[in-house]
Order: C-alpha cells, then structure tokens, then sequence
C-alpha cells in the first residue's frame, strides 16, 4: 500500500506519469486497475463509496493499493475523525464525552481509545524515528502523564518540524501519511513498513502536505467539535 493526495486525478496524472515509486524497492509504479469500493464514514457523517487505484512497479512487479491521505487502512472512519478522538483522550476526555462529541457510536469509539493505549509506545517510537532521520527534530521532550500523551506529544512535535519543511496541510493527513495509514490498524503486526524501515515512512510524507504549525501547536489543547 502506498499513501498518496486526496485529489484522486493529480494521483492518476502521477501514476501515470511514473512518479510514484514503489515502496518496496523505489521502482516506479504503473496503473494497474482498481480495488472493489471501500465505504468510507467522514468527519460530518456523511459516508461515500471511494474506487481506490492500484499500481504494479515497473521493477519488482508488485502491486499496491493507492490509498488517499484522508483514509486509514481498515477502517472505516476517516483519519480526521480518528486522530481528533485521540487527542481529546489524551487530554483527558472519556470514551462517552469522546463519542458524544464525535458523533460516533460508543463501542467504536472505544476501540479506538483501547487501540491507542497499546500502541503509544510503538507510535512514539515511529514518530521518533522519523522526526530524527527525515526532518531533523530535537525531541528531548518533556515526559506526560501517560504513554498516548507522551505519543502524541512527539506526533506534534515531527509535525510542526515537518510543515517548515514540506508546508501547511491537516495534521490528520500528517499521520496518516507518516504511519502509513496503519495508524490504529487492527491487525497482530501495526506499523510493519514504518517499522522495517523509517526512510519509507519518510517517502510516504515526502509528497503530501502536513500540519500548519498552527494546527501542531492547538491541537493538543482543544477537544472534537
């Protein structure tokens, strides 16, 4: 999988064009069909049927699924949705108060939080890595109180680092990007490409727009809408 702009027809003109690598071996990809339709829920409610690409590298001949920024792999809610129910957690909210705010169903949302806890260490960890070997961050930061604040707090701190570098966009697409949209991915083995290797989290950054400082400095201090 290889995340990619939420404009669906400049990711074709890349494709196209050769200009997404393949991130597995950097060999470009080419246009190679469509996975079936994925429901998608965004942050007002509203749910849509997206068609996403899929591109074959021209070297190793591998495919991969072309997923835009705004999604996570294996879920249904957009990031915006699901990084917005973090930070509120982290600064203390319950799941209820986190649902309510949200619109979402409880349940759902609890998997989130849940999902979260257990993987702060190894998010703090990704983020760490790709603050030091991509954007140069200084992160002696100070510790928080729990492990998904400490998480966060390096999230924001690469993010800030990277809109000098890359320019202002939704820190959501931020981490999605970065993580490679395994951000809370459900599955025994989260992170498995940011892990094996910081500079792919680093390539899946380089090409979409990250958080305007702005949004890295408040978000940690304002709950969902």
């Amino acid at each position: 999988m290889l995340m990619v702009r939420i404009d669906a027809v400049v990711v074709e003109r890349q494709l196209a064009a050769g200009e997404l690598a393949c991130p597995r071996c950097g060999a470009s990809l080419r246009p190679w069909g469509f996975v079936p339709r994925r429901r998608l829920r965004h942050a007002d409610g509203s749910r849509t049927s997206e068609r996403l690409r899929r591109g074959r590298c021209r070297g190793c001949r591998a495919t991969h699924v072309l997923l835009p920024v705004s999604a996570l792999r294996r879920r249904l809610d957009v990031a915006e949705t699901i990084v917005r129910a973090l930070l509120a957690h982290a600064l203390g909210m319950g799941q209820r108060r986190v649902a309510s705010g949200l619109g979402r169903p409880e349940d759902t949302v609890r998997g989130w939080l849940r999902r979260g806890r257990r993987q702060a260490a190894e998010i703090r960890d990704v983020f760490t890595r790709l603050g030091h070997e991509r954007f140069g961050c200084d992160l002696r930061v100070e510790p928080q109180s729990t492990s998904l604040q400490d998480a966060l707090n390096v999230v924001g701190v690469v993010a800030v680092a990277a809109v000098r570098q890359l320019g202002p966009g939704p820190l959501w697409h931020f981490v999605a990007g970065a993580s490679g949209g395994d951000l809370l991915c459900n599955t025994s083995r989260p992170f498995p490409r940011a892990n094996a290797d910081a500079q792919a989290a680093a390539h899946a950054v380089t090409p979409i727009t990250t958080a305007a400082h702005t949004e890295g400095q408040r978000a940690h201090e304002r709950p969902p809408p």
